[in-house]
């Protein structure tokens, strides 16, 4: 359908041009029209809509008009000199089922025409087979992405709080569970949001959670690279010491922290500094309680094939208590994966600013192991998706292997930059727009699309657990105090 022609208010470039919109069209911001090229369509986004008038337009004619009590409406017809403008941002070249770079400008006087189904689809790139995120609101067309081009180059979501982040990755979930042959799938939830797909009768059968009450690691699962990820303040000589110990300790097969300090404090060939040192740090990690015999989930129950493990962290406080939690996770999955031992995964860490800093490892120790599987991760099919509110922030090792940015509204100036920066296909103009969406609206750009994208989230299927009052949770408090209190005086 014909919308328009080009006018020359500026003169049409590569990156933007403005048309005239015929009476009685009802173009929107963010619809996509076409342009028919000598070679190929050009696709453009509105990323503007305004009225013009011209009997309006000069000042200090309207000044002099006012001053001679001149009434413009009555004496001219001003209504028939109203018109609207769309200003539009060029995103490329369809030709010969490809989509190119727009490097020839659109001429004055060109028609401009709403942008039809078939070509959206194949300009952007969509799947008809994959998985439904939501859809392109003003073109009323379904946008179903290809599983692998969106996961295996990792994913980064990205947007402040309320946004439709965490709403977004529920959508994945869901449409990763119902297909048939489909990865496992991890999620680090420091917030208890994903419990729910645990009581949901579709997904319920499928779903596994892991919390406070269930997850520990084994000790004699732990060599000593992985110590020094827990530890990252050990030095060589102390890295030594310990290696010896735990080699000393494989004839016993199944060990805890507790066997293995008591193993330190017996060894006269540790100098007695180099002991205390390490007794001390093995304490701390012994008293996080997240040590014991045995692996909880082991790696089997961690990743099946189509199912979902939900890594619970609500009911931990200590931030380094989940960065330790995260980073045995991580770790077991990524070498499980690439020893072959457990099928392809999708491993996706909320908050990840807290897990994979752009601080220094200290900060975050599972920091080297999120950016080990963002470097490494799709030569396994070892996929990572990281969500945050605060990009400045996450690791840009991390960021920048995310081939597939999916970007929720972002106001804070040093995020827009920071995500500009970390990726070509993100121009200033989209920036511009970014700032500018609703709850629940978000540009795809990348790997997972041959252009950027912008697409409102469906609704999920899967309901949220009942919000908990203030009163029952005072209520709990009480209880739980009452209960420490009876307990103290009858034992």
């Amino acid at each position: 359908m014909e919308v328009g022609t080009i006018i020359s208010i500026e003169p049409p470039s590569t990156s933007k041009f403005y048309f005239s919109i015929k009476k009685g069209c009802n173009v929107r911001k963010g619809e996509y029209v076409k342009v028919e090229m000598q070679k190929g369509v050009l696709v453009a986004i509105v990323e503007e809509v305004f009225k013009s008038n011209k009997y309006f337009s000069n000042p200090e004619y309207l000044s002099e008009a006012n001053n001679f009590g001149i009434n413009l409406e009555e004496k001219y017809p001003v209504d028939r000199w109203e018109y609207l403008i769309g200003e539009a941002y060029p995103l490329g070249i369809f030709e010969n089922g490809l989509e190119k770079r727009v490097d020839t400008v659109p001429s004055p006087g060109a028609k401009v025409f709403l942008a039809d189904e078939s070509l959206i689809e194949s300009f952007f790139g969509l799947d008809k087979n994959g998985i439904e995120i939501g859809e392109l609101e003003l073109h009323n067309i379904k946008v179903k992405l290809n599983l692998t081009r969106l996961f295996k180059k990792h994913l980064a979501v990205l947007g402040i709080s309320g946004s439709g982040k965490s709403h977004f990755v529920s959508v994945l979930i869901e449409e990763i569970l119902k297909r048939d042959k489909s990865p496992a799938v991890i999620v680090i939830d420091p917030h208890g949001e994903y419990v729910s797909f645990s009581q949901d009768e579709r997904f319920s059968h499928k779903t596994k959670i892991w919390s406070k009450e269930n997850i520990s690691f084994a000790t004699h699962n732990i060599g000593v690279n992985s110590f020094s990820e827990l530890i990252p303040e050990m030095s060589g000589a102390q890295l030594r010491d310990l290696s010896r110990v735990i080699e000393e300790m494989k004839d016993k097969k199944i060990y805890t922290i507790d066997d293995l300090i008591k193993k330190i404090e017996e060894s006269e060939d540790i100098k007695k500094i180099v002991r205390e040192t390490l007794i001390s740090w093995l304490s701390d990690l012994n008293s996080t309680k997240l040590f014991s015999e045995k692996d909880s989930p082991n790696i089997d129950e961690l990743a099946r094939i189509g199912e979902l493990s939900v890594i619970d962290l609500s009911s931990f406080v200590n931030l380094k208590e989940k960065q330790i939690i995260t980073t045995r996770i991580a770790r077991m999955l990524f070498e499980g994966r690439r020893k072959n031992k457990i099928p392809p995964f999708i491993l996706i860490v909320e908050e990840a600013h807290q897990f994979a800093p752009e601080k220094r490892e200290e900060m975050a120790i599972s920091k080297n192991v999120i950016e080990q599987i963002a470097r490494e991760g799709r030569k396994f099919f070892a996929s990572l998706v990281l969500v945050s509110q605060r990009p400045v922030r996450l690791s840009t090792t991390a960021l920048s292997q995310c081939n597939t940015q999916v970007i929720f509204r972002v106001t804070n100036p040093y995020d827009l930059r920071h995500i500009g920066e970390t990726s070509e296909k993100i121009t200033e103009e989209i920036v511009k727009m970014i700032s500018g969406l609703k709850v629940g609206e978000a540009f795809i750009i990348g790997e997972a699309t041959n252009s950027p994208l912008m697409v409102k989230v469906r609704r999920k299927s899967v309901k949220e657990l009942k919000d908990r009052k203030l009163e029952e949770m005072i209520e709990e408090f009480l209880k739980e105090k009452r209960e420490h209190v009876d307990f103290f005086f009858t034992t």
